[in-house]
């Protein structure tokens, strides 16, 4: 390395960056304190859902990093999504001015520069800005992201599953936080002190904890965040009329004080994508690149069971076409397995102005590749607009490390004006969709009976008969329940269902007719059904239990929500 001539490290850099396909145009090399325009340093198209890092400390251009890299992206046609912490982003909408000062920059490192405007989406989480609202059902956020926002421990987040569990099992859904409010106070009540002994491994007083912040966060003004309509994801993934991907922005500078709620909300929007994405495998572009700013908050305190999702989803995302990128001040704030597997990396300079700080800067420089440069010296000295770049090139493997100067955006490095803000979103065709918020029968209208029908008069020796539209606990005609059940059951074999078809059950006054007797049991399917076929095929191995769970299939498929890594549900009402 000592005897390399600068001609010799800037043509490795050259050799190294001379890519193919489709780029991100990132900048060009500095090599021995001298700038290099003819030595660009490029990021694969095609590599962008090989995940990445963009660290530095304060102040070294992390932001404007992220600015320049949509630009790009939404330019070639791919959906990007920013989360604007600190309300810099909005300026994307808005085409920047030249000066003689950037002129200078630009040639130098050979960026033909013009301002432009980019098609930007405003979002504001639960409406708390100006942006489209974006809400969330507690259902479909799931308990393990749920029990982040409430800082549960592990013992509390177990028990806040099993209260989904019930609820799930109850068709009880969650929309807003009084709905999980209102199902906990049942189960800690007389009234569902069965409930709760089935549920096993949830106590009262373990209940009794989660309500208190359940009331504490509502006390703090956080449900609004949560209830219908709910954000569909796939709206961070749309182009517009022109093909240029469409970059959402979610501004978030009311929230800088609740950072958990936030970074959690992210996580949300991520994992909702992974469950509701097919397979794409390898693509010229992503659908969609996502960058997760502030990631350290994400990791902070975290339990073991959110740690676990996060990697799995990380791992498993890319092959659906989406990449992430994690933004934060060293590679020490991402825990290793998920550091493990993001290929791309763009470095700001970092400082080194403690024992602490120095620790961390040694951690950084022993995950770069060997290259050409003192990487200590480098980190430490590098300018703002400065980065240390390896990405992964078109064959998999890592690019040489270029000490980089990078692109200046064409958009205003800044806010937009709220004027052109408010216009934005009222030009939105989202705002008909999301601006008004709903509140649907959902579990607390259920428990409470505030929106339901009339019950109607007991028969003689009769339990009170439920109408079919309000769950009851413990009620013996789940009737909208198990028709559900018929019906995925016969799209699932394919032919009629061997289920008795429900009684409605009366809903009238007091001198309405008796209600019917409960329904005989049901008789099995007849023999010679695929049933059958299939506990024949299979040799009896599985006995009767595999019989069993066949028949149960569509009650359970009909009563339970399928939950994803992160606890959070697939299926939500819009």
């Amino acid at each position: 390395m000592a005897n390399k001539s600068t001609a010799d490290k800037v043509a490795t850099i050259q050799k190294g960056y001379a890519l193919e396909g489709a780029t991100i145009e990132l900048g060009a090399a500095i090599v021995d304190g001298e700038l290099h325009k003819d030595a660009p340093v490029r990021l694969p198209l095609s590599m962008m859902n090989r995940h990445g890092l963009v660290a530095g400390a304060t102040g070294t251009g992390k932001t404007v990093t992220l600015h320049m890299m949509a630009e790009q992206l939404s330019t070639a046609g791919v959906p990007v999504f920013l989360a604007d912490i600190k309300g810099d982003l909005s300026g994307l909408a808005t085409a920047a001015t030249g000066s003689d000062k950037l002129a200078k920059r630009t040639e130098s490192i050979g960026q033909a520069w013009s301002g432009k405007t980019f098609p930007v989406e405003f979002l504001a989480l639960g409406g708390d800005g100006d942006g489209i609202p974006v809400r969330a059902t507690i259902t479909s956020f799931g308990p393990i992201l749920l029990s982040r926002v409430l800082e549960l421990n592990d013992t509390q987040e177990s028990s806040l599953q099993l209260v989904f569990h019930f609820a799930d099992k109850n068709n009880l859904e969650l929309v807003d936080l009084k709905d999980l409010r209102a199902v906990i106070q049942f189960l800690i009540s007389d009234e569902g002190k069965e409930a709760l002994k089935e549920l096993g491994g949830l106590s009262k007083a373990t209940a009794g904890v989660i309500l208190r912040e359940l009331v504490t966060l509502e006390a703090q003004g956080m449900e609004r965040f949560f209830g219908e309509p709910e954000f569909d994801t796939a709206e961070l993934l749309r182009t517009a009329p022109d093909g240029r991907g469409v970059i959402s922005c979610l501004e978030l500078p009311t929230l800088q004080t609740k950072p958990m709620v936030f970074s959690t909300f992210l996580m949300w929007l991520l994992a909702d994508l992974f469950e509701d994405l097919p397979e794409a495998g390898d693509l010229d572009k992503p659908k969609l690149v996502f960058f997760l700013d502030e990631a350290h908050l994400l990791f902070n305190d975290a339990s073991k069971a959110f740690l676990e999702a996060i990697t799995t989803t990380v791992r498993l995302i890319r092959s659906k076409g989406v990449g992430i990128f994690f933004v934060t001040q060293t590679p020490k704030d991402v825990p290793a397995d998920v550091l493990g597997q993001l290929a791309n990396r763009v470095q700001h300079a970092l400082r080194a102005f403690t024992p602490e700080d120095a620790k961390a800067l040694k951690a950084t420089v022993s995950t770069f590749p060997v290259s050409d440069y003192d990487l200590e010296e480098t980190l430490t000295s590098a300018g703002i607009g400065e980065a240390v770049i390896t990405v992964m090139n078109e064959r998999g493997a890592p690019t040489p490390v270029a000490l980089t100067r990078l692109r200046a955006p064409e958009s205003v490095m800044g806010p937009s004006s709220p004027e052109l803000v408010r216009s934005t979103v009222a030009g939105s065709a989202l705002l008909a969709k999301y601006g008004t918020a709903v509140d649907n029968v959902s579990a607390y209208e259920k428990l409470t009976g505030k929106a339901g029908a009339a019950t109607g008069a007991a028969a003689p020796g009769q339990p009170p008969v439920p109408s079919p539209e309000v769950f009851v606990p413990g009620s013996p005609y789940p009737t909208a329940v198990d028709d559900e059940a018929r019906r995925i059951e016969e799209e699932i074999l394919g032919r009629p269902s061997s289920r008795q078809p429900n009684s409605q059950p009366s809903t009238g006054r007091a001198d309405s007719r008796p209600a019917p007797p409960p329904p005989a049991r049901r008789q099995a399917p007849p023999p010679g059904g695929m049933m059958d076929d299939i506990t024949g095929a299979l040799g009896g191995v599985l006995g009767s239990g595999l019989k069993s769970m066949a028949r149960s299939m569509g009650t359970q498929l009909g009563r339970e929500l399928l939950r994803g890594v992160f606890g959070t549900s697939s299926r939500r009402r819009r």
